[in-house]
């Protein structure tokens, strides 16, 4: 094939693709260039998630006739004009690329009108072919309608996603700009409905209002700092207002809502101590660089930027968080339940549950993931009191809480025997072998040891428990047999546009699992509702982590997807280490491991067991040689 250069409507097309990834880009294009404009309040209008229909209005100053036409051409800017203002470019948008590159993929109608003007200016471009300026009476400002994206590229078209989860990325990214801008008042609009709408009274706590709910305002840290090049203000969640992926951490520098792996390790590294592991904390904060020690012109989306010394950077921010961390009694504000609600929920009215489900009467976990187990040995001792373990060993009836140190249990026949993997040859955990192990004692108030012919055990009794718990929800979920429990006080959940959306998307499923959930005005959802059997936890943050963990790409397709989160979460509610067990209770765990299908990992991969060989222990005493 001769070479040959590409025509121009070809380029556009190409190059629209470095800027115009989705719907999104147009909103985020468009957004910047109103603000660049002057603009106090911006309304973005979408149907469709932005595929047919995008509008985006502002207030700003416009743009003068003679220049429209050339504000289509690409590498046409009114930000910079030679290489040298790079170093010290300040507004969104200055690669004079973005309204050519829309143009190329879409239908483009411009509606604008400086202060100067008598009328305003209708112009059209469709699929980068230039129409007709003509005069239009209109208010000072602007507005864009984007019709059909990628109509002209159709498969650019097929790999977008559903029209939902679009237009979620859209209510993100306006909720981004809005916390970015708190100068500016935003109106998001999708399918004629009113999605966000903010003052622009400056406040940033308002806009966190709007946006997150009064759950998240209520547990914020006002942080601040400054050097000589960089200056920081905003807010940060309490350590309890974490989320399990980065939805929630968000900062802006220099007026752009951007990412950078160094500000993200510095928040998260100021964390570290405070927050469990694998969550992620909340942020609001606003950072204003020196432009000289910056280069945001690394991606075509300027989504992405560099620092001349990643080290400072690292440094300021790190001890910026930390320093208002560490200053702050890490409580969280909390409501005071109506006594006879709260009788009430101890007392719940359970539909449609099996006969062995019930509720546990006492919960002995601090609801912390198997992985993360931090509370001290010396602290558990002070507490330690009888306890019973949640359910299943309740279904049994009470246990008798058996304090000697070495106990030898006779077996309780079963009339089935399960069927287990076959991984020891002579196994410990089957119904012949109930009779002949015996539990010695328990390691640290966490490992049990046990005695089995010629092998050595010990069992951690969180792992085993954990295994139990999940084994027994997911049966149920699998099985159809979760009715619901009702809950007064009812939880009252915040969501934003996003987890919005998702839990629309999936409405149906959460409605199988035993949920029940009502909208409660504006972004709040009223629970009460949940699935019944499920072990006492933060039912609120199960929700919340079900949320978290759904990807716009499964949301919908897989309900395992959701009930396997459910029944992990559960989790949550078995024994932890340095919790003190009677023998009775290590030997139940025992009996209910059993009739586990695996009962040699937790849900995580951690072992429930370890074995070593009588030869092994008489080796490591030099008994053998």
């Amino acid at each position: 094939m001769p070479i040959t250069l590409l025509d121009q409507n070809t380029i556009n097309k190409i190059a629209a693709g470095e800027v115009v990834e989705r719907p999104s880009s147009v909103v985020k294009e468009l957004v910047e260039n109103a603000i660049d404009a002057g603009a106090t309040a911006i309304t973005v209008e979408i149907k469709e998630g932005g595929i047919s229909f995008i509008r985006v209005t502002d207030n700003g100053s416009g743009i003068n006739k003679d220049e429209i036409e050339i504000a289509f051409k690409r590498h046409a800017t009114s930000k910079i004009e030679s290489i040298e203002d790079l170093m010290a470019v300040s507004s969104l948008g200055f690669r004079g690329e973005a309204l050519a590159s829309i143009a190329a993929v879409s239908q483009v109608e411009l509606i604008t009108k400086t202060a100067d003007s008598l009328s305003g200016v209708r112009y059209t471009i469709d699929g980068g072919v230039p129409g007709e300026v003509a005069e239009i009476g209109a208010p000072e400002g602007t507005t864009f309608i984007v019709r059909n994206l990628f109509y002209n590229t159709p498969v650019r078209r097929k790999f977008l996603k559903t029209a939902t989860t679009e237009g979620g990325y859209i209510g993100s990214l306006v909720e981004y700009l809005a916390l970015s801008h708190p100068d500016i008042s935003f109106r998001f609009i999708s399918n004629n409905q009113n999605k966000l709408h903010t003052s622009g009274n400056m406040n940033l706590k308002d806009i966190i209002y709007n946006v997150y709910g009064r759950d998240i305002t209520n547990n914020l840290y006002e942080i601040s700092g400054k050097s000589q090049d960089i200056e920081a203000s905003g807010f940060i969640g309490k350590p309890m207002v974490v989320r399990g992926n980065r939805t929630y951490e968000n900062y802006y520098i220099n007026g752009r809502y951007i990412k950078s792996s160094i500000i993200t390790k510095a928040i998260e590294d100021a964390y570290k101590g405070f927050i469990m592991p694998h969550n992620y904390p909340f942020s609001a904060i606003h950072f204003k660089i020196n432009p000289a020690i910056i280069d945001v012109n690394v991606h075509p989306t300027k989504m992405e930027l560099r620092f001349s010394n990643n080290e400072y950077i690292y440094n300021f921010v790190y001890d910026t968080c930390l320093k208002a961390l560490n200053s702050k009694e890490l409580i969280a504000e909390v409501s005071v339940p109506d006594p006879v609600a709260v009788k009430m929920q101890e007392e719940p009215v359970v539909r449609n549950v099996m006969p062995d489900v019930k509720l546990p009467e006492k919960n002995v976990s601090d609801s912390m993931p198997c992985k993360t187990e931090t509370k001290s040995a010396e602290s558990a001792k002070a507490e330690i009191k009888p306890k019973r373990l949640p359910e299943p060993f309740e279904i049994k009836g009470s246990l008798q809480m058996v304090m000697e140190d070495k106990v030898r249990y006779e077996a309780v026949t079963k009339s089935e025997p399960p069927k287990q993997m076959n991984l020891f040859e002579n196994k410990l955990l089957d119904e012949n072998s109930r009779n002949k192990y015996r539990i010695i004692g328990q390691l640290f108030d966490t490992y049990w040891l046990i005695e089995f012919e010629d092998k050595f055990y010990m069992m951690d009794q969180h792992a085993a428990h954990e295994k139990v718990l999940y084994e027994r929800t997911m049966n149920k979920l699998h099985n159809k047999t979760i009715g619901t429990q009702m809950i007064l006080p009812p939880i009252v959940l915040s969501l934003n546009m996003h987890e919005e959306e998702i839990y629309k998307t999936n409405q149906d499923i959460f409605k199988r699992l035993g949920y029940e959930i009502e909208e409660f005005g504006g972004n709040e959802y009223k629970v009460t509702g949940i699935p019944a059997g499920l072990p006492k936890m933060d039912y609120k943050q199960l929700l919340i982590d079900v949320l978290d963990g759904l990807s716009e790409e499964s949301a919908g397709k897989d309900p395992d997807i959701i009930t396997e989160k459910v029944a992990s979460m559960s989790c949550k509610a078995a024994v932890k280490g340095n919790n003190r067990l009677s023998f009775n209770e290590a030997f139940e765990l025992m009996d209910e491991l059993m009739k586990a299908e695996n009962p040699y990992n937790c849900p995580h991969g951690r072992p429930t067991l370890i074995m070593m060989s009588r030869y092994e222990i008489e080796k490591k005493f030099k008994r053998i040689v």
